[in-house]
């Protein structure tokens, strides 16, 4: 069943190209929150939280990936744009591919982050629903802040990746375990040659989730990829490097509009 999302009010030039940025499960809009100034200077930046994380309402039924890209169309929509362009880190980015497969005349161009065509396995991903169903999100925090930042992210930026650990604490435990059921579904390594948007797949260099060969096969599936890695980051580059966030978004968004308008 298609969720209901909630989105962070637009900040940026209202003239400027909108720019729509998912989050990584776990987390929040709050993930964006040290790169989304610096995109507002040149993007309308609108940020979009998955069910029963951040302001999005807790879900009770079952959805799939591809039904999340569906309540992301909506969002576009509901936005009044005709298009926009999209970033999203790990599930967000598989929303992406989804939203590209199945929207397609929405997006012009995609930055897939820290992310894969199939994340972890089925078995791995039923496992962790049933962990949080029995012993809540709260187990999850050790495990998951060794896998999200590189090394010394923690004490290079202590009070956000504080912030993001207790997003992850305040999830909904429902609506995380489906996430988690969703992406055990999730699989679209063989649909990837029918997105013919401008793609950009990008790597953390110590990222044990989805590591460079995950970034690699994107972009090698699709009709206009490229893959680049942020030697700094691990499965959340936005907390990890912001400042390589940026350069790469900035530079990947400015030439796909060039080529727009050429």
């Amino acid at each position: 069943m298609k969720p209901t999302l909630t989105v962070t009010a637009p900040i940026g030039p209202d003239d400027a190209p909108l720019l729509l940025l998912g989050p990584s499960l776990g987390t929040s809009s709050i993930l964006w929150d040290p790169v989304a100034p610096a995109l507002a200077t040149t993007h309308r930046i609108v940020r979009w939280d998955l069910p029963g994380h951040g302001a999005s309402p807790a879900a009770i039924l079952p959805f799939t990936v591809a039904e999340l890209a569906d309540a992301v169309a909506d969002v576009i929509r509901s936005l009044g744009a005709r298009s926009v362009q999209y970033a999203g880190v790990s599930l967000g980015g598989a929303v992406g591919l989804e939203l590209l497969l199945r929207h397609p005349e929405l997006v012009d161009g995609a930055v897939i982050l820290c992310s894969g065509a199939v994340i972890a396995t089925p078995d791995s991903w039923i496992q962790r629903a049933a962990q949080v169903r029995a012993q809540s999100t709260s187990s999850l925090i050790i495990g998951s802040a060794q896998r999200w930042f590189a090394p010394d992210s923690i004490a290079r930026h202590p009070e956000h990746t504080g912030r993001l650990l207790h997003s992850l604490q305040d999830a909904d435990d429902e609506s995380y375990a489906l996430c988690c059921e969703a992406l055990a579904a999730y699989d679209v390594r063989g649909r990837l040659g029918e997105i013919a948007t401008p793609l950009l797949a990008v790597w953390g260099a110590h990222d044990p989730v989805t590591p460079e060969g995950s970034a690699r096969e994107i972009a090698a599936g699709v009709r206009h990829g490229r893959a680049v890695g942020i030697a700094d980051a691990s499965h959340l580059a936005p907390a990890d490097d912001p400042a390589a966030v940026i350069a790469l978004l900035t530079e990947f968004f400015d030439t796909t509009a060039r080529e727009d308008a050429a």
